[in-house]
């Protein structure tokens, strides 16, 4: 009798998913200019070595790329609980790492908190320089917390850019924080509102000329917003995926957005997926019919084989860590064996992998359609 998890994608263990990957592959910069980066072409006829330029012939007139136009926030604050008097002496309060993960619709945050195991709802937290603090109305089991911060709207905004920096990926090497180079370098060409955690990456290879060869090849484009919040940056607990969740991420699918998707699935285009977060998105909001419609709720959805796409046609996206959420993603989409060609042929011949790395351009496998 053969066992059921070698069989059946949905209860697969995490370990399935690993690979080996140097240490070396893994970028520390983005190529410069941003569409020099190498891009690995994935379809049913092979593997192809392209470069992110290449996208234009790559491409069809009628084809149409829809990117996450979320920018990234300096998500990551520094404070400190408050002092506390022990005999005669005044001991500083302990210092709290902060993540902020996403607004919520009362105007708080739910934030990652790093050396906070003692803190307390309903404790005050400070900033060192300003007289902003953050409440902690609760917490929860996983690290996280909902925060009160005592000033909102465009003070908020203030406070962040003066006193928050870039929460970057743990693998990229920042021994002194973020540079000013990551402050452009982390940000997409598409980045209009404000609200994610980390960057969606994919986006990171486009340039204001590579979009315009884009537009001159009669491929069109549209946007769609996924705050990419702190969740992203945890790694999967334990070797059952069927029991791993995803931290809620805030996505807005606009009218414009949805139309444009249907009005080029009418006329034969094919829908591009400019990375996971766009595909994520425009697969929570696809109705019943497989309609594409709009949306602005949270999503949770976790796509991993055994999923049925009934929106992009390609996908445009980096390379992914082992074990990861991101890798069952594109083994979802593009097919599991494939992609392990694909990944080893990406490692043998030098390609970068994850945020600051190279692409490739994945063609749905067939038996992945609704």
């Amino acid at each position: 009798m053969s066992d059921p998890a070698l069989s059946d994608p949905a209860i697969l263990p995490t370990s399935h998913y690993d690979f080996d990957l140097p240490d070396t592959l893994i970028a520390q910069a983005p190529a410069r200019p941003r569409e020099s980066a190498r891009l690995l072409e994935v379809s049913r006829q092979g593997l192809g070595d392209r470069i992110v330029r290449d996208l234009p012939g790559l491409l069809r007139a009628g084809d149409l790329l829809v990117a996450n136009d979320t920018a990234v926030i300096p998500a990551q604050l520094s404070a400190s609980r408050a002092a506390s008097r022990v005999g005669d002496a005044t001991v500083p309060g302990a210092r709290i790492g902060i993540t902020l993960d996403r607004i919520l619709p009362d105007g708080s945050w739910h934030a990652l908190l790093r050396n906070a195991r003692r803190t307390r709802p309903g404790e005050d937290l400070a900033f060192a320089g300003t007289d902003i603090t953050a409440r902690i109305v609760s917490r929860d089991q996983e690290g996280g917390a909902v925060l009160r911060f005592s000033v909102e709207g465009a003070g908020f905004d203030h406070f962040l850019r003066e006193t928050g920096a870039l929460a970057l990926p743990p693998y990229i090497e920042r021994p002194l924080g973020p540079t000013e180079a990551d402050r452009s370098d982390y940000q997409t060409v598409f980045a209009r509102h404000d609200g994610a955690v980390a960057a969606p990456t994919a986006g990171l290879h486009f340039t204001p000329a590579l979009l315009q060869a884009l537009e001159t090849a009669g491929v069109s484009r549209t946007t769609v917003t996924l705050h990419v919040g702190a969740g992203t940056f945890l790694p999967m607990r334990g070797d059952d995926v069927g029991s791993h969740t995803l931290h809620a991420e805030r996505g807005i699918v606009g009218a414009a957005a949805a139309d444009a998707i249907e009005r080029t699935r009418a006329a034969g285009g094919r829908v591009i997926a400019v990375g996971t977060t766009s595909l994520r998105l425009l697969e929570s909001a696809v109705d019943a019919s497989g309609r594409v419609r709009p949306m602005d709720a949270d999503t949770r959805l976790f796509i991993r084989p055994g999923h049925r796409f009934r929106t992009a046609d390609l996908l445009l996206t980096n390379f992914h860590l082992p074990r990861s959420t991101l890798f069952m993603l594109v083994c979802a989409f593009a097919g599991e064996q494939r992609m392990r060609a694909a990944y080893r042929h990406a490692i043998s011949t030098g390609y970068r992998f994850y945020s600051y790395g190279d692409a490739c351009l994945l063609h749905r496998d067939p038996a992945a359609s609704a």
